[in-house]
C-alpha cells in the first residue's frame, strides 16, 4: 500500500482520540520509556513538541532536566531542521506549522546527541517510520552519531506490520507504545 493512504488513515484515527485517552496513554508510553537503560545512559537527548494527538513528551522533559541531562528540541529553518537546547518548557514558542519550537541562536549538532525521540504517523515491526511527508527527520537522522539511539514514540494502533520503504530510510532502534517496547537492536550501555 502506498504511503499516502496509510498516512491519511492513521492521522484520522489519531485525530479522533479524546484528550483524556491521549494524555493517559502518553503518560504510560513515557513511563515505560523512562525505565529503559537507553534513557538512563543518555547524557543528551532530543525531544519533540507533540501535535495532532502525538504522544506527549512533557514527563520525559521533566525527568531529563531533573537528572541534569541536556535536552534539545527541533526547529525548522527553511528546508532543514536544527536542534536547540531548552532548559524550561516555557521557553518553547509557536513556530512553523504551529509547532512549539525552541528559541536561541546556538544550534546543537545532532552528532552530539545520545538519544532522539522521534515522532511519526506510523512505525512498522522492523523500526521503519512514516512521517508527515516533508522529510525533515529523514534528512536529519543521517547526520547522527553511530552511538545515538533512535526511539519511536507512538500509540499501539500506529504500529503496523510493514510500511513501504526506500533505500534512504533509517530504522528506529526502539519503539515504545502504551502496551510494549520493541527493541530492534541490543540495549545501549553506559559509554
Amino acid at each position: 500500500m502506498p504511503k499516502k493512504p496509510i498516512r491519511a488513515a492513521l492521522l484520522a484515527q489519531r485525530k479522533h482520540l479524546s484528550l483524556d485517552t491521549c494524555l493517559h496513554q502518553s503518560l504510560v508510553v513515557q513511563e515505560r520509556f523512562l525505565q529503559l537503560p537507553e534513557f538512563a545512559a543518555a547524557r543528551s537527548l532530543a525531544l519533540y513538541s507533540p501535535i495532532l494527538n502525538e504522544v506527549f513528551t512533557e514527563e520525559v522533559f521533566a525527568q531529563a532536566r531533573k537528572l541534569g541531562k541536556r535536552v534539545v528540541f527541533p526547529r525548522v529553518q527553511g528546508p532543514e531542521m536544527q536542534f536547540f537546547e531548552v532548559t524550561r518548557h516555557e521557553d518553547l514558542r509557536a513556530g512553523n506549522f504551529g509547532i512549539l519550537e525552541p528559541q536561541g541562536d546556538q544550534s546543537i549538532p545532532i552528532a552530539e546527541l545520545d538519544l532522539l525521540l522521534v515522532p511519526g504517523v506510523a512505525f512498522d515491526q522492523t523500526g521503519h517510520r512514516l512521517g508527515y511527508g516533508k522529510g525533515y527527520y529523514d534528512r536529519l537522522l543521517h547526520q547522527r552519531a553511530p552511538h545515538c539511539c533512535l526511539v519511536g514514540f507512538c500509540f499501539e494502533f500506529q504500529l503496523v506490520a510493514s510500511l513501504p520503504t526506500e533505500a534512504h530510510d533509517i530504522r528506529m532502534d526502539l519503539l515504545v507504545t502504551e502496551q510494549r517496547t520493541l527493541r530492534l537492536v541490543p540495549p545501549v550501555v553506559e559509554r
